[in-house]
């Protein structure tokens, strides 16, 4: 036992951690943005030592990310609000073109960091995920309910990724994301219609 948690007790903490901020997420709570901070700072530790260097980096990117969500469901409008939280919308079609172009050009990018800096054994999905998250999370400080589609398709991606790489707690985790990422676009789309907002 002793030697099973010396293994994965930082895999264990980060999917505690995981399972909190998955839960304040769906219920809209601006809380969600403390735990993610705390979250991939630690996980930048874990992923680095498995060799996934793109997830470090975006882990990384992540506690970064975090403080400007905060920031931004904390003092930020969006164009016709009326309520003093920031409430949840679609995203604009308008918006659609770029948010996949910016996307494209951020998984070119990264594939080409993994395999000229690193020694990645799995660059295109772990690329993938990475691109795709940097929108995911921009969707999620902007109270876009599409967000929970690019969550579902980045968590069944690395919850395959992470069993590949004997990563078994966060592999659980990632797996519970996506039933979670479903049930959250409904209620999300309740709060929506019902304009009811969660602090």
């Amino acid at each position: 036992m002793t030697e099973f948690l010396y293994t994965y007790w930082l895999d264990i903490l980060t999917t505690v951690f995981g399972l909190i901020y998955i839960w304040l997420e769906y219920r809209a709570s601006i809380a969600l943005w403390l735990v993610g901070i705390i979250m991939p700072a630690l996980d930048v530790w874990l992923y680095w030592s498995h060799g996934l260097y793109g997830d470090a980096g975006m882990a990384v990117y992540y506690t970064l990310a975090a403080i400007y969500g905060w920031i931004i469901w904390k003092f930020f409008r969006k164009h016709g609000q009326t309520t003093e939280e920031m409430p949840i919308t679609h995203m604009r079609r308008r918006l659609f073109l770029p948010t996949a172009f910016f996307f494209l050009v951020v998984w070119a990018l990264t594939y080409y960091i993994l395999i000229s800096y690193t020694n990645s054994t799995i660059p295109v999905l772990d690329s993938f995920t990475n691109a795709l998250s940097f929108v995911g999370l921009w969707a999620l400080a902007r109270k876009y309910i599409e967000q929970w589609f690019i969550w579902i398709v980045v968590d069944a991606v690395c919850a395959w990724l992470y069993v590949s790489k004997d990563i078994p707690f966060k592999a659980g985790l990632y797996a519970l994301y996506v039933v979670i990422a479903i049930m959250g676009f409904f209620n999300w789309k309740k709060m929506m219609n019902d304009g009811l907002q969660t602090v």
